[in-house]
């Protein structure tokens, strides 16, 4: 069975990728996914923040008393030692990540200004990665902030960071745009190798009993799918970039539908984090014996047969479909 496909011009042995998570940001973990059957893994964001936040504490520890004494200059805290290192521990990460595994390693970037995203992408692709997924974690928070000024500045990302390196960049992008089909066309358009949506943003909960914001991430699930599922399902097919599904996926029953309405690869990261590492082996058994079961003999054969390029009733994305769901509601719970 042919389970191959491409994904940001990298072959990879089949559809299912490791995303970002806290399980890809250690090595032995890492190895574990690969041993698991992962086709590739993609790091934790780095995020320019952290390496600013890292840089300003090393120069607290390191211009304490620099002046007080010749020895000074030549002593480093093991505290500040240890701080500095942090933007060089990610990139010591990917180094050593591609020259265990033998799956391409993908890392993660969000940066704030134009210096951060192009410096620290040609740190990654120094460092020797695969490819580079640009997480552009980014909530429009200011009202005074419109629509056009929040996609421009998601293409302005993509240019510079296009301009300063060579890798493979893929953007991964979040639903909460007015037109989310015209804003993957654009990212395309602009040299985007591929899209991954959705990003989950951190949306905050109020713990009533201590009155304060809750700072916890819930873990996706299948009843997330549906979302994706559309957009894959749209814009299969329409553009040359690659088109990742990255949300609720828990089985291979989700891998399955979001190959059938187009993506090219299928993320996950919280059925891992939920089950373990050793999950990705039953997702990757589970497709096969889905695919076994009908007698499919590569995911050529299934991938986008249910989008809305292919399908034969194409309003079953649009708003005749949503019509036709409210009309046909069972008259009896009408009632009820």
């Amino acid at each position: 069975m042919d389970l191959t496909t491409t994904w940001l011009g990298l072959a990879l042995k089949h559809p299912l990728i490791a995303s970002s998570s806290p399980l890809t940001g250690d090595l032995d973990s890492l190895r574990r996914l690969e041993d698991a059957g992962a086709a590739a893994v993609i790091l934790p964001s780095i995020f320019e923040e952290q390496i600013d936040h890292e840089g300003a504490e090393f120069e607290r520890w390191t211009g304490v008393g620099a002046e007080s004494s010749p020895e000074m200059s030549s002593y480093v805290p093991a505290a500040a030692a240890s701080v500095a290192d942090g933007p060089h521990r990610y990139l010591d990460l990917i180094r050593r990540a591609r020259a265990a595994l033998s799956i391409p390693v993908v890392a993660s970037l969000n940066g704030i200004t134009d210096y951060g995203w192009t410096e620290y992408a040609r740190l990654i692709e120094q460092a020797g990665a695969s490819a580079l997924e640009l997480n552009t974690f980014f909530v429009p928070i200011d009202s005074a902030l419109d629509g056009t000024t929040v996609e421009q500045r998601h293409l302005h990302v993509l240019r510079t960071v296009k301009a300063a390196v060579s890798l493979p960049v893929t953007v991964k992008l979040s639903p909460y745009f007015s037109a989310p089909g015209d804003m993957v066309h654009q990212l395309d358009r602009n040299g985007a190798s591929g899209i991954s949506l959705f990003n989950r943003f951190y949306q905050p909960d109020i713990d009533l009993v201590a009155m304060r914001l809750r700072r916890d991430l819930d873990l996706s699930t299948p009843a997330e799918l549906r979302l994706p599922l559309l957009w894959i399902g749209v814009l299969a097919g329409q553009i040359q970039g690659s088109l990742a599904a990255t949300t609720g996926v828990d089985s291979a029953d989700q891998v399955v539908k979001y190959l059938l309405a187009g993506a090219d690869v299928v993320m996950t990261a919280s059925s891992l984090l939920r089950h373990g590492p050793g999950h990705m082996r039953k997702l990757l058994d589970e497709l096969v014996d889905w695919l076994d079961a009908r007698d499919v003999n590569a995911i050529g054969e299934i991938r986008g047969r249910m989008s809305r390029h292919r399908l034969g009733d194409p309003a079953a994305f649009e708003r005749a479909n949503y019509i036709s769901i409210l009309q046909g509601w069972p008259a009896d719970q009408r009632r009820a």
